[in-house]
């Protein structure tokens, strides 16, 4: 597979002087960050959420530049000329520094060590898929994605919009159709978002230009495909990093074994004595069970002749399980590390308290927590929560990033109905987006006889997805609690509110103590402008007594 659509940064002869120490190539879409102090590489990673550009072209405008301008500008000509002429790998990765890393490794283990060790790596152009799929790896990796709710996605590339066409669609003789399809998806995308913003500017003329756009791209989103390409940004340890690699190099979309193979080859350059497993013949036997698992799920499934059934209520939130012990736990849990018993014993005698006792108790050790930022106690850990949930596949994006819980999702696909909100009939777009999403359904169709996998690529964000999440009480309160702020998307604020309303029927004691925004917004980053202007003055203030 060739490299995915992708704005090739231009740089001139002395910028790429400036950036190479600091990349493992300036030219490709797949990268890793060497050199950088943490707090510039944190910042710098960051910027993949709301930056357009490539976050090289970021840190050689926002910081080279207006450091080359300051008294110190000279001293980053030197640093760099120094790490030209002792790169990275003379200086960490040469014969005698390897011959200790592997003493090490081999006296204390590959896992251990490799645990301790962080890198950044970028992807700069990959399909919401692909992104997911690295995503779902929930221990060890920190990403952070172009936001759709801040970002304009309707640039081209070489008068291509930002989707891909994945190589097994070219294969089936498809292309043509599918492009025909993407290119009405992100047409529709683009002349809805100038006419929305056109609209809002009327009825508010006195809101700020970005708080519209935000409102704009929230709404819209819904009309992206699967297959639109994104950067993302991860942080990740060097165990982690080696299983992202294992779990994509035999995995059924070229796509995603592409990027496996290029991660693995840019993260050689840097950490490759943590990946020398890779390539073992024992661990490619792993990389194909991992990729042929769900496969042979499928096939089990038409072997044993699984029939479909239609539900017939199919409410957005369901409580599937829950401990009907769960606050006596909780207050259990609080009183177990001050006492000499057993949690037995403990539970035991808790049952017996009064309400008002057991009220007593919480209330002396929460009532002073007055921000949500503040954790609720360990003890909530106790306790476990099942939901199922369906919404639409743009709010669940949101909530699966939530990484303390077990999430399982099903494919995409357009057979559980779709989300269709008022604004597209306001904006007079509502029979195209009809007749679009009708076009694609029928499209999905006749990929998935072929291909479940690739019929993916062309579902759309308002397509509804159907999942589990299953997380302690402790990650439920920071979740609901998170996602109810102002700045969260309507979608999934729907969500959250649900879910509260539930748990507080089951647990009315524990649930009082939920720090909850129930009121609606008609813009979600109100005021956003000011607080970032207060969080700069603050953090200057703290600066300037380092």
């Amino acid at each position: 597979m060739e490299e995915i659509l992708f704005k090739k940064p231009i740089f001139t002869e002395e910028e790429e002087f400036l950036l190479k120490p600091f990349f493992t190539n300036l030219d490709k879409s797949v990268y890793a960050l060497t050199l950088l102090p943490p707090e510039l590489v944190g910042a710098l990673a960051s910027r993949a959420s709301r930056a357009k550009d490539d976050l090289r072209i970021v840190f050689l405008n926002d910081f080279i530049k207006p450091f080359l301008d300051t008294p110190s500008g000279q001293a980053f000509y030197q640093l760099s000329n120094f790490f030209h002429q002792y790169p990275y790998e003379v200086l960490f990765a040469n014969p005698k520094a390897r011959e200790f890393y592997l003493k090490w490794l081999a006296d204390y283990g590959d896992d251990s060590i490799a645990q301790m060790s962080g890198v950044h790596l970028v992807f700069s152009s990959l399909s919401q898929i692909a992104i997911k799929h690295f995503e779902n790896q929930r221990i060890g990796l920190a990403p952070i994605e172009k936001s759709t709710r801040y970002v304009d996605f309707s640039e081209k590339i070489n008068g291509h919009f930002l989707y891909l066409t994945p190589p097994e669609i070219k294969k089936l003789n498809l292309e043509k159709e599918y492009e025909n399809l993407m290119d009405q998806a992100f047409t529709l995308y683009l002349l809805a978002s100038e006419k929305y913003l056109e609209f809002l500017k009327k009825e508010y003329p006195e809101e700020k230009e970005r708080v519209l756009k935000t409102k704009v791209y929230d709404e819209l989103r819904r009309i992206l495909p699967l297959s639109t390409l994104s950067q993302v940004a991860f942080f990740g340890n060097g165990q982690a990093f080696e299983y992202l690699i294992n779990r994509s190099l035999a995995h059924p979309l070229e796509e995603i074994r592409w990027a496996g193979k290029r991660a693995y080859e840019e993260l050689l350059k840097i950490i490759p004595a943590f990946l020398r497993r890779i390539e073992k013949p024992e661990t490619q036997d792993y990389q194909k069970y991992l990729g042929e698992r769900s496969e042979r799920i499928l096939k089990l499934i038409e072997e044993i002749k699984w029939q479909k059934e239609e539900i017939k209520v199919n409410p957005e939130v369901k409580l599937l399980a829950y401990d009907p012990e769960g606050e006596d736990k909780i207050i259990a849990g609080l009183l177990y590390p001050l006492l000499n018993e057993s949690f037995e014993l403990v539970l035991a005698k808790v049952k017996k308290l009064t309400l008002a006792q057991k009220e007593k108790i919480l209330q002396e050790i929460l009532k002073d927590r007055k921000y949500r930022w503040q954790k609720m106690p360990r003890a909530l850990e106790l306790v476990y929560l099942k939901f199922e949930i369906l919404t639409n596949i743009g709010a669940w994006r949101d909530l699966q990033r939530h990484r303390m819980q077990t999430l399982i999702n099903q494919f995409f696909t357009v057979e559980e109905g779709f989300d269709l909100p008022l604004v597209f009939e306001e904006l007079g777009i509502k029979e195209e987006i009809l007749n679009l999403i009708s076009q694609i359904e029928k499209f999905y169709q006749k990929i998935k006889k072929i291909n479940l996998w690739v019929a993916q690529y062309s579902v759309l964000f308002l397509h509804k997805i159907r999942f589990l999440q299953f997380q302690n009480l402790r990650e439920f309160f920071w979740e609901t609690e998170l996602r109810t702020t102002s700045q969260g998307h309507p979608d999934y604020r729907k969500i959250e509110h649900q879910k509260v309303r539930l748990i507080e029927k089951i647990y009315p004691l524990i649930s009082k103590y939920l720090i909850i925004d129930w009121r609606d917004y008609e813009f979600a980053r109100r005021g956003e402008d000011e607080k970032i202007k207060k969080r700069e003055e603050e953090l200057k203030k703290f600066l300037e007594k380092v």
